[in-house]
């Protein structure tokens, strides 16, 4: 909920530098999230589009999981994996559009079954101008994935495949999602005051 306060940060371990940095946090657990994915797609060979660098643990545990779970099911599901870097913020603030980084070639998903993995999703307008690109090259299906889902009233009707957990519209850290590379451990809310101590 919007007004819960999350664990005490006592509960867990994390840097001895980010000690006041950081507020409440929360746990992860993902395995459910597979076993929902394989059930939607049956027996097919995916391509998993890991949306770099906050969705590389999330990633890594769900192909693990989506793997795990297909060797004891009759759903088997063959995963590969790419990767992709996008950037839309600076600091907290969604820069206005979305920049791929170092000229990923989007035409060879051409005729795959393709799973975009991502860390968190707020206003949906990074995913869905992925997903518009990556339509102009043929896929045979789209899906979309994504750790944490951030509620925001005005996400302009795109609907993920997946969603993990919802979240309030805060800024979070942690499992690998980062503020300006800072922060990388487990999920937290991470505070005004060093919103701007740590930012560019």
């Amino acid at each position: 909920m919007d007004d819960w306060s999350g664990y005490d940060l006592n509960l867990f371990t994390y840097p001895q530098h980010c000690y006041g940095d950081l507020e409440h946090g929360i746990t992860v657990d993902i395995e459910w999230l597979a076993k929902d994915i394989i059930e939607d797609v049956g027996c097919c060979d995916l391509m998993t589009l890991c949306v770099l660098k906050g969705g590389c643990k999330f990633c890594a545990d769900l192909t693990e999981h989506l793997k795990n779970i297909s060797r004891s099911s009759d759903r088997y599901v063959s995963t590969k994996a790419d990767f992709i870097r996008l950037k839309s913020y600076k600091n907290d603030q969604f820069m206005g559009e979305m920049q791929m980084i170092g000229g990923y070639d989007l035409s060879t998903l051409a005729g795959k079954n393709v799973l975009i993995v991502e860390d968190v999703v707020g206003t949906r307008r990074t995913m869905k101008a992925l997903r518009g690109s990556i339509e102009k090259h043929k896929p045979n299906v789209i899906k979309v994935g994504s750790l944490l889902v951030k509620r925001i009233p005005r996400s302009d009707g795109f609907r993920l495949d997946y969603a993990g957990f919802e979240i309030p519209n805060l800024f979070v850290v942690g499992y690998a999602l980062d503020y300006n590379e800072y922060f990388r451990d487990h999920i937290c809310m991470i505070n005004e005051h060093d919103k701007e101590k740590y930012g560019v």
